[in-house]
């Protein structure tokens, strides 16, 4: 029975990533898991994490993002709260490695809180200084590393590889992702 359930039943997508952005998502086998992941999710049990590298070198080593985003809707403007903790990982003169972990889910919420502090994602074409335009065949150096949760107190914690071009611009910006402490 359960073959013939699995056989019937089309896959969901439950949650999204700017089409920009590299990395992991979670797709639902079934309704009845996409309704759990949504649910999840709205009650922000689900916890995203992502490596950015981003213009500009951070002072502080960690910290909050926590402001309102602007997006229109039908031509009407509406103010949404957006809430990110983040973290520096490695940085230099011209460059900042961080990890970031979105508590809400905005539209572009990361690159929007990163521009609005003058620290655009490099490769970012939508949020970035007109002096910094960059060549169109750089990647966004955002990805979603890693995701958590729990079902029926069971742990789920999941992570992808870092894309080959984000490597690249880490040796190029020389970043190092895993300092030794």
């Amino acid at each position: 029975a359960e073959n013939k359930i699995f056989l019937n039943s089309k896959p969901y997508i439950v949650h999204r990533i700017d089409k920009e952005t590299s990395g992991i998502i979670i797709i639902a086998k079934n309704r009845k898991y996409a309704q759990l992941f949504t649910s999840l999710f709205r009650i922000r049990k689900i916890h995203k994490s992502y490596l950015s590298i981003c213009q500009g070198e951070m002072e502080k080593v960690k910290g909050l993002f926590d402001s309102d985003l602007i997006r229109y809707d039908n031509d009407k403007k509406k103010s949404e709260r957006a809430i990110t903790h983040y973290k520096v990982l490695d940085k230099n003169t011209n460059s900042t490695l961080l990890i970031l972990n979105p508590i809400t889910g905005r539209k572009h919420q990361i690159r929007k809180q990163l521009f609005s502090i003058g620290f655009p994602v490099i490769g970012d074409a939508k949020y970035n200084f007109s002096e910094n335009k960059i060549n169109k065949n750089n990647n966004l150096m955002l990805h979603a590393y890693s995701i958590k949760f729990m079902i029926n107190e069971k742990k789920y914690e999941y992570s992808v590889n870092i894309p080959d071009y984000f490597k690249k611009m880490l040796l190029k910006k020389r970043l190092t992702l895993f300092k030794n402490s």
